[in-house]
């Protein structure tokens, strides 16, 4: 059972009826389409942050600029769909409530209930791959600002964006500095009388013309789509994992050349200080693309401005900061971010026993210590998400694999012996990675060890050779008697 239509249930389905064509499986998706995050979001000028030759799959090639918008990467989805032949096996608009795993039966019955119907339909399955996302869609992250309730104004958060909300002419402030945030803005400004960005801190930004130059120019002298998408991709590995590690080793001068690409958008007159200098290294939080440099293009234009600056109060004319200035708005679009959820909402048993998955350690992000025969996919935040899906799913049929060949119906991972004493730590190192939804919501989420089998390094770079070698019989791995059937 795959939980979730999305990017990831996707290419975890493509996965297993490539590798595994004998496999049965369903996918049960909670909305009525596919897409999954790019069903959800709807704002003005939603695009993705990371470039499609490595955002697209391993298996599909992306035609078309590094930068994308919705509608691109839906089709791109839908083909991937067609061509798996799978279409018949997403059951949309079924949203799960518990998952209840049986040793004595090796099965987890998964009970949903359909959209409009609150009736439930309880599936049984011997293996659940998670796809759902890691983030609630019907909730998102909006802070409760004093006195909100005073703004004579619109409030709106991107993820709930009304497409009847009409913004030309209006005095518009979009509330943030992230990927979000610096897509709308340019996006906004195209219509409205004055956009202004408030940011708490800056971020920051990688700008360059939103085409490839190697993938035109592979077309051009006449190569197949499946090598310009194998090479391009390559390329652009490369070129991230050097600007990974330069972020580490030499982040001073990595800033300068970010701030030169910037300037070659805004001008080489543009002023950074405050506005663009960000408290933080480079790439201990998202690194977004701004294709084309909108952003700085906007700001230079002086259709949009930055304020930097925290958020005293709302007024009925707009907002407020602690330095005393008052921004007036028409629309206040509160960029705010996501609400971290650990397993989509749904309820887990082991045996009777509720999985407090905070009280879990993962192993390597994908398995979790006394849950069998469940994998979850979380993907990148440094590198494309997409490409972890491959990885992961790499793993997923091989593990299946193994299972066949044991002729057993249950697995689980276990800290080995010499793991006992381990140091159990967060999720993730903050110094490593720190964006705010992921340090909120740190309570929710497994927690790991100091060793690399149980943590999620996000790095894509050595992650591509060591998940294809893990050890199957390695002794973390638990194969429980019984045939597999």
């Amino acid at each position: 059972m795959i939980i979730g239509a999305g990017i990831s249930g996707i290419g975890a389905a493509h996965h297993l009826c490539e590798q595994l064509p004998d496999k049965d499986f369903l996918i049960l998706e909670a909305k009525n389409s596919y897409g999954g995050t790019w069903d959800t979001h709807r704002y003005p000028g939603v695009r993705s942050d990371s470039d499609l030759y490595t955002f697209g799959y391993r298996f599909k090639p992306w035609v078309g600029p590094p930068v994308a918008g919705r509608s691109e990467i839906l089709r791109y989805l839908e083909e991937a769909i067609a061509e798996g032949g799978f279409a018949d096996r997403i059951l949309y608009g079924h949203r799960v409530l518990t998952c209840r795993w049986s040793s004595s039966d090796s099965s987890w019955l998964v009970e949903a209930v359909r959209n409009g119907d609150e009736k439930k339909i309880v599936f049984a399955a011997n293996f659940l791959w998670m796809c759902q996302g890691y983030y609630d869609h019907d909730k998102p992250y909006l802070p409760e600002w004093p006195a909100m309730g005073d703004f004579a104004g619109r409030i709106i958060h991107p993820q709930q964006w009304d497409p009847e909300l009409d913004y030309t002419d209006k005095r518009v402030v979009v509330i943030g500095s992230g990927a979000t945030a610096a897509t709308l803005v340019p996006a906004l400004a195209e219509k409205a009388a004055q956009v202004t960005m408030l940011q708490r801190s800056p971020t920051y930004f990688y700008c360059a013309p939103n085409k490839n130059e190697l993938a035109d120019r592979l077309r051009e002298i006449g190569i197949d789509e499946p090598t310009v998408h194998r090479v391009v991709r390559a390329e652009v590995l490369y070129d991230q994992e050097l600007l990974a590690r330069r972020a580490v080793e030499e982040p001073e001068v990595l800033f300068e050349e970010l701030k030169g690409a910037i300037r070659d958008y805004a001008g080489e007159d543009f002023e950074f200080e405050p506005h663009f200098v960000p408290r933080y290294r480079v790439w201990q939080q998202r690194l977004a693309y701004c294709p084309d440099g909108d952003l700085f293009q906007a700001v230079s234009s002086g259709r949009a401005n930055v304020v930097t600056d925290e958020i005293d109060r709302f007024t009925r004319r707009g907002i407020v900061t602690k330095s005393g200035e008052e921004i007036e708005a028409d629309i206040v679009v509160a960029a705010t971010g996501f609400r971290l959820l650990m397993m989509g909402k749904i309820e887990f048993e082991v045996d009777g026993q509720p999985v407090d998955w905070h009280e879990t350690v993962n192993y390597r992000g994908m398995m979790f210590t006394g849950v069998p025969n469940l994998v979850w996919i979380m993907g990148y935040f440094r590198a494309s998400w997409t490409l972890r899906v491959d990885l992961v799913a790499d793993f997923v049929c091989r593990l299946l694999a193994e299972m066949d060949r044991r002729g057993t119906r249950k697995v689980e991972v276990a800290l080995r012996e010499e793991d006992r004493d381990m140091s159990l730590l967060p999720w993730i190192d903050g110094e490593n990675f720190n964006p705010g939804y992921i340090v909120r919501g740190l309570a929710e989420m497994p927690v790991r060890g100091d060793k690399p089998e149980w943590m999620h390094n996000q790095d894509y770079w050595r992650e591509r050779d060591e998940l294809p070698q893990i050890d199957l019989s390695g002794a973390e791995f638990i194969y429980h008697p019984g045939r597999a059937g």
